[in-house]
């Protein structure tokens, strides 16, 4: 089955504290959202998620209370060097080009990879979507997702920062931007 282009809308959770992190905890991913988008066709066409147990911190309740993920769910996900081969192998990260909103997301996974020596999942075609979005409606500051939807007159479908339900949003955004001829090519 031909899909045209397709392209994956990628966001994380990671785990988070209020205020200053715990002597030893590092921001570890606890889940990976992943929406295919087929550009040509204009919609979404799969709709992923993947939760990945963090090794070096737990997930605190502020964090828990942010994302709706709990310690005894994470415990449940995969550890990160299968999370990044299932991404690869099931959902051809490497090879389809993706976006996120902004550079977290990028970062997260760049930064995550290196220090533990897993191979980075994504091709290096990545969009950033915020500032796509920023440039194609003229305004001065990026805004966040839930404005950016408020922006574009679009439902927040789901939880708010739940990956699975925010690439599910982005990629909204992402289609919206692409009917208006504003997606780069």
């Amino acid at each position: 089955m031909d899909h045209g282009r397709l392209l994956n809308i990628v966001d994380v959770e990671a785990t988070c504290w209020e205020g200053k992190r715990p002597p030893g905890a590092v921001s570890e991913i606890i889940e990976i959202g992943l929406t295919v988008v087929d550009l040509d066709a204009g919609e979404r066409i799969a709709r992923h998620r993947v939760l990945v147990k963090p090794a070096r911190s737990t997930v605190s309740s502020f964090c828990t209370e942010l994302t709706g993920l709990t310690q005894a769910e994470v415990d449940t996900g995969l550890d990160f060097a299968a999370a990044c081969r299932l991404l690869a192998v099931e959902h051809a990260t490497g090879v389809h080009p993706w976006a996120s909103w902004g550079d977290y997301d990028r970062n997260q996974f760049t930064h995550q990879c290196r220090v533990t020596g897993t191979a980075y999942p994504f091709g290096h075609r990545h969009t950033n979507a915020k500032a796509v979005f920023t440039e194609a409606n003229g305004l001065l500051k990026r805004p966040g997702m839930a404005r950016a939807l408020e922006i574009a007159g679009l439902p927040l479908e789901g939880r708010h920062h739940r990956g699975e339900d925010d690439a599910w949003n982005i990629a909204a955004l992402v289609l919206q931007l692409n009917r208006r001829g504003a997606w780069p090519a």
